[in-house]
């Protein structure tokens, strides 16, 4: 009788997983070829998936797993829309964690804080994003994925051998993503690129201003949201930058919840999230500009946005009107806004809408990178939450349509992510990798601190301080551990500081903007006066203080910051918070923050 060859563990598991996956290949049958790869290739990735969502494959980290049982009704998979970010290498990632226990953190100056958009793209490069191949209807819907497919990673293929990885920011790699964007460009009158005002440049991808202005002959909105987080003067200065560089742009500022500059704050509130209550979205300030650029727009055309303004009428005063006990009633009485969810049919081939303004009827596309506030955005201008929004980027998983009013449809798109050589560590503190599943945290906690005082602000003390007086160097591993000694955040075992936690939490006060780190257009800092007296400036500051929450009741709680793990069953709790506009809305936190408190007292900034 033959000896037995010996059988490990390892053997053993993948013969299971290879009968699991000839058992559900029978069930699934047959599963959408615009994967690009083979249905049982996926179906190993989704398996062999760890907790954090690194696949073991391809160096591609898919993000965001969502529990499925199979494909849902009409073959949908839940993971269909996943972002898809290069994977950083084992070696890199203990590199950086050595670089921040060893590396001391020096403050940087005011010109390092200024950026250039010619830096972070370099326009006319291969850092641009991809196209929709040309295609008949002649064609069928295998031919067209097929086609799309092999345009897709010719692009991916140029931009890697043309870059190396560490010179490469992340950007989305998940084609199903794109071909959302394609579809709402196709289908929109008017583009509403959204940027955070906190580094706009870094959300402006040039590429796509030339496609939609230049081959699409659309015309392109410039939203600076989130004005309430940066000094009025730097968002002037950011506006007529843009409008310098990009003359065919129309810039609008905006923000869900504005705030009176001029209202002093409280530095000691970092750690406190207000909760206003009253009608917060209806007091967005932005709507009213927004309206005025699409009437200039649409000037000459088949198309009456009346009902917009008199829309706008009617939540101005509603918002004066509603600040008493009645008011949740009123807001339910509202009018209804029809939301059209647009899934897998959406992606059908149709070709490009070329009548504009069909039926009357203006369509407006909001497209962006993740975490901008798009969705944020949409609610400001309906008045009242209809879409649910949250901090984790890949929230928004497919576009959906909004009628505005019965002349203005808004349609929302998936945030999407467009290559550039932008630090990555500036790349997560601008939200746009989801905190819970980084590899690494501290050395964006060290870019943080290299341009905030960090330690100030939050009043740290060194943990190998015996002396708090002294002064000691700091690098980005003793701010973690000083942090997670301040807040109580402990191991489960050994009950050592967890500085991973610690990573987390402060990553997240960044994202919220209650440590703010502004970025600044080139030559701000030599002309910072001439923008503090520019008369947008003082427009800008009695603009906000009269649409600001003076009539709303205000109160502030602790909250206890998260620990490592704010990812899918978090991110449902933080829509619903962020978007209950019949009871308390919490807000951006701008009266609570440290936007407005000096943060870069210690370098000789002003403000943020």
């Amino acid at each position: 009788m033959p000896r037995k060859k010996p059988f490990s563990v390892k053997q053993k598991k993948k013969q299971l997983q290879d009968k699991r996956e000839r058992k559900r290949g029978l069930q699934d049958g047959l599963r959408s070829s615009s994967n690009s790869r083979s249905g049982s290739r996926e179906r190993r990735e989704e398996q062999t998936d760890t907790s954090d969502g690194e696949s073991v494959t391809h160096h591609i980290r898919r993000l965001n797993q969502q529990p499925s049982q199979g494909l849902g009704p009409r073959g949908y998979d839940p993971n269909r829309y996943r972002l898809h970010f290069e994977r950083d290498s084992r070696e890199e990632v203990e590199r950086r964690k050595r670089a921040a226990r060893e590396q001391v953190l020096q403050p940087v100056s005011a010109e390092l804080l200024e950026l250039d958009i010619r830096e972070v793209y370099q326009p006319g490069s291969v850092l641009d994003f991809p196209r929709r191949p040309p295609w008949s209807y002649e064609m069928s819907k295998e031919q067209l994925m097929s086609q799309e497919e092999r345009s897709f990673q010719d692009y991916l293929g140029k931009i890697h051998g043309a870059y190396s990885s560490e010179k490469l920011s992340y950007f989305e790699h998940n084609l199903e993503t794109w071909r959302q964007l394609w579809r709402v460009l196709e289908m929109s009158d008017i583009v509403l690129l959204i940027t955070d005002i906190r580094h706009p440049v870094v959300n402006f991808p040039p590429a796509l201003y030339e496609y939609v202005t230049g081959e699409l002959g659309l015309a392109l909105v410039l939203v600076l949201n989130k004005v309430d987080l940066a000094p009025p003067a730097l968002v002037v200065a950011w506006k007529h930058y843009f409008h310098q560089h990009y003359p065919q742009l129309h810039v609008v500022l905006f923000t869900s919840f504005p705030r009176d500059p001029r209202t002093p704050q409280d530095p000691s509130s970092v750690l406190k999230k207000s909760r206003r209550r009253g009608r917060g979205w209806t007091r967005a300030l932005g709507p009213e500009q927004l309206l005025r650029a699409c009437e200039a727009i649409t000037v000459g055309k088949a198309v009456d946005l009346s009902s917009w303004r008199e829309k706008i009428a009617r939540d101005v005063a509603g918002a004066t009107w509603g600040n008493g006990s009645g008011e949740e009633e009123e807001e339910e009485d509202g009018p209804a806004v029809l939301v059209e969810q647009q899934t897998d049919s959406a992606m059908e081939p149709t070709g490009p809408t070329q009548e504009r303004y069909k039926d009357g009827v203006v369509t407006i596309g909001c497209v962006g990178f993740p975490n901008v506030g798009k969705s944020s955005l949409i609610n400001g201008l309906v008045g009242r939450k209809v879409v649910s929004v949250s901090r984790t980027p890949g929230h928004t998983r497919y576009f959906q349509t909004y009628f505005l009013t019965p002349s203005v449809k808004l349609c929302d798109c998936p945030g999407l992510i467009f290559p550039s050589l932008l630090p990555r560590q500036l790349q997560v503190l601008a939200g746009i990798y989801p905190i819970a599943q980084i590899q690494e945290p501290y050395t964006a906690v060290g870019y943080l601190a290299s341009r905030i005082p960090v330690q100030a602000l939050l009043h740290l003390r060194h943990p190998e301080a015996e002396d708090p007086s002294a002064e000691h160097p700091w690098c980005a591993w003793d701010i973690c551990e000083a942090w997670a000694e301040k807040r109580g955040y402990k191991t489960a075992k050994a009950a050592r500081n967890d500085v991973y936690r610690a990573a987390n939490s402060l990553l997240r006060l960044a994202v919220d903007g209650r440590l703010s780190l502004c970025f600044h257009p080139p030559g701000y800092s030599e002309q910072k006066g001439t923008w503090e007296s520019h008369p947008e400036t003082t427009e800008l500051v009695v603009l906000q203080g009269r649409v600001g929450p003076a009539g709303d009741e205000e109160e502030e709680e602790e909250e206890e910051l998260s620990s490592s793990c704010e990812e899918e069953g978090e991110e449902d709790r933080d829509a619903d918070e962020e978007g209950e506009g019949d009871e308390e809305t919490p807000t951006s936190a701008p009266g609570s923050s440290l936007a407005g408190r000096n943060p870069y007292a210690l370098l000789g900034e002003d403000e943020c």
